[in-house]
C-alpha cells in the first residue's frame, strides 16, 4: 500500500499551443459569441431585449467552459452588465433586486452547508475513519468502491427529496476524504488515480436514484403539482416507480461500470488496500469527542432532512447544525471564514440561478416552447414525442437547477404534449418528468450537488462539459428506447 500511495501518475502531454495563445482564446470566446449571436436579428415572436439578453447568457456559458477567470466572477460580471444594461428589468431597482434574488435561493445556501458539513467531517476525523472503513469493506477494486457510492445514495433516495442534501449533504463529505488515502489530490494531475472516477460516479448515481423514487428529488414533487394544476392528472408513488422502474434498472447499475470504462481510475485494483485500511484504524483509536458530536449532527441533520420537512425546511436545517458545530466547537467561527471553496461556489451558483431565471423573465423560454409546437403537426407519434422530450431535455443547459426548469418548462411542455395525437395526459406528463433528475448530469450547474462536486476539485470543467454530454445523451437514449413501449404496454 505505501508503494501505491507513492506512485507518480503519468505525465501528460503538453498542448501544440503555448499558454499565452491558449488565453486569448479563452477571453475571446465568450466576447465572439455574444456578440455573433446579438448582432443577428431577433427571431420572429422574440423581443430585441430577450434575443440580447441570451446572447449575453451564452457569453457567459462559454465563459464559465472556457474559464479566462474563475467561473463565479464569469457569472457574476453576467448578472452585473444584464442587470446595468436593463436587460431583465429597466427599473434600477427593480434590476437590482433581480441581480441578487439568487442569493435568496435556498439550494444555494444548501450547497453552501454542504461545504461546510464536508469541514467538520475533515476536522474532526469522523470522514477519514468512515472513509477507511469503506476501503477495508469494499477497497480491493475501485469498481466496488464504487459501486458502494451508488448504493449508498439509493438507500436514501426514497427518503430524502433533497438530491442536494442527500449527495452534497451526506455523500460527498464522506467520500471526500477517500482519494487523499490513495494518493490523489484535487485541482492535481493526481486526480484521475481515483478521485475522478469517484466524484463523477457519486454525482451521476443521484441524477438516475432521483428519477427511480417520486420522493428522489424536490423538482420531481413540483412537476406533479403543477401537472396537476394544469391537466388536473394525479399521479401516485406506486405510477411512479412502475413507470419507471425498467429505465431504473438498466442505468443505476450501468453508471459505475460506464464511467469505469469512460473515465478510468488509474488505481483499479489494490490487493492491500483492505489491510493498510485496517491497521489505519488501529491507529487512530476509538472515536474522540469530536468525532463523536459530529457523528450526532450528521445524524441530527439526516433526520431533519428525511423527517423534518413539514417544520423546517432542508436548507436552514443545514444552517443550524452549522451554527451548533461552531457552537460546539466542532469548527471554529475562523474555520468558516476560510473556506473560500464554499463561499466562491456561494456566489458562482446564486449568479447562475439568477441568470437562468431571467431567461424566463424576459419570456425565452416561453418563446422556445411555443415554437416547438408547430414542428410536431407533421410528425409521427413516437417522433413527436422524442422530438419534445429531447428539447426539453437539452433545454436544460439553460438553466442552473431543475427546480427552475420545472417551475418554466413543465406547464408549457405538458401543453404541448396534449396535442400530440395518442398521447394521453399521464403518458405525456410521465414523459416529462421523469428525465428531471437525468438532465442534471448535462452541466455543472444542473442539478443542486453539481456545483459541490465542480467545486471539490476532483472533476476538471472541461471533462464535466465533455463527460456531462456523454453520459447525458446515453441517458437520454436508454431512456426514449425503453420508456416510450413501456408506458404503452401499461396503457397509461
Amino acid at each position: 500500500m505505501a508503494e501505491l500511495l507513492k506512485t507518480e501518475p503519468p505525465r501528460i502531454a503538453e498542448h501544440a499551443k503555448s499558454p499565452e495563445s491558449r488565453g486569448t482564446l479563452r477571453v475571446a470566446a465568450p466576447f465572439v459569441v455574444g456578440t455573433l449571436i446579438v448582432l443577428l436579428p431577433a427571431p420572429e415572436g422574440l423581443s430585441v431585449n430577450a434575443w440580447r439578453y441570451f446572447g449575453l447568457f451564452a457569453a457567459v456559458v462559454v465563459g464559465i467552459i472556457a474559464e479566462p477567470i474563475p467561473a463565479a466572477a464569469v457569472g457574476l460580471t453576467g448578472v452585473v452588465l444584464a442587470a446595468v444594461l436593463g436587460l431583465v428589468h429597466a427599473e434600477v431597482g427593480e434590476a437590482t433586486d433581480w441581480a441578487l434574488s439568487g442569493f435568496g435561493n435556498d439550494t444555494v445556501w444548501l450547497i453552501f452547508a454542504a461545504y461546510m458539513l464536508a469541514l467538520g467531517y475533515a476536522k474532526t476525523g469522523l470522514g477519514k475513519r468512515i472513509a477507511l472503513g469503506l476501503i477495508r469493506t469494499l477497497g480491493k477494486r475501485t469498481l466496488g468502491l464504487g459501486y458502494a457510492i451508488a448504493l449508498a445514495d439509493l438507500f436514501l433516495a426514497p427518503f430524502m427529496p433533497s438530491s442536494t442534501a442527500r449527495s452534497g449533504g451526506t455523500i460527498y463529505p464522506i467520500i471526500s476524504n477517500i482519494p487523499g488515502l490513495f494518493g490523489s489530490k484535487p485541482h492535481e494531475e493526481s486526480r484521475r488515480k481515483i478521485g475522478s472516477y469517484l466524484m463523477y460516479t457519486a454525482l451521476a448515481t443521484t441524477t438516475v436514484t432521483s428519477c427511480i423514487f417520486l420522493t428522489g428529488h424536490a423538482s420531481n414533487l413540483l412537476a406533479l403539482s403543477l401537472i396537476a394544476e394544469t391537466t388536473n392528472v394525479t399521479i401516485t408513488w406506486t405510477d411512479w416507480i412502475t413507470g419507471f422502474a425498467p429505465v431504473g434498472i438498466i442505468l443505476f447499475p450501468l453508471v459505475p461500470l460506464l464511467l469505469y470504462k469512460i473515465y478510468p481510475p488509474e488505481i483499479r485494483e489494490s490487493p492491500d488496500a483492505a489491510r493498510w485500511a485496517r491497521e489505519e484504524l488501529q491507529k487512530m483509536g476509538p472515536m474522540a469527542g469530536r468525532e463523536r458530536t459530529m457523528l450526532v449532527l450528521a445524524m441530527a441533520a439526516l433526520g431533519l432532512w428525511i423527517g423534518g420537512g413539514e417544520h423546517i425546511e432542508a436548507a436552514l436545517a443545514a444552517i443550524l447544525i452549522i451554527l451548533l458545530m461552531v457552537i460546539l466547537r466542532v469548527v471554529s467561527w475562523d474555520d468558516i471564514l476560510r473556506n473560500t471553496s464554499a463561499w466562491n461556489m456561494l456566489i458562482w451558483f446564486a449568479t447562475m440561478v439568477t441568470l437562468a431565471r431571467g431567461l424566463a423573465e424576459v419570456k425565452f423560454v416561453e418563446w422556445v416552447g411555443q415554437s416547438i409546437g408547430p414542428m410536431l403537426s407533421n410528425l409521427s407519434t413516437s417522433a413527436a414525442i422524442v422530438v419534445l422530450v429531447g428539447a426539453f431535455y437539452y433545454m436544460h443547459y439553460l438553466f442552473a437547477s431543475t427546480s427552475a426548469h420545472t417551475s418554466a418548462l413543465i406547464p408549457v411542455f405538458v401543453g404541448v404534449a396534449a396535442l400530440i395525437p395518442g398521447v394521453s395526459p399521464m403518458t405525456g406528463a410521465l414523459l416529462l418528468a421523469y428525465p428531471l433528475g437525468l438532465i442534471g448530469i448535462l452541466t455543472p450547474y444542473g442539478i443542486g450537488p453539481s456545483p459541490i462536486y465542480y467545486g471539490g476539485g476532483y472533476i476538471p470543467g472541461r471533462d464535466f462539459w465533455i463527460y456531462g454530454f456523454i453520459l447525458g445523451l446515453i441517458f437520454f437514449v436508454v431512456y426514449m428506447a425503453i420508456i416510450i413501449p413501456w408506458l404503452t404496454f401499461l396503457n397509461f
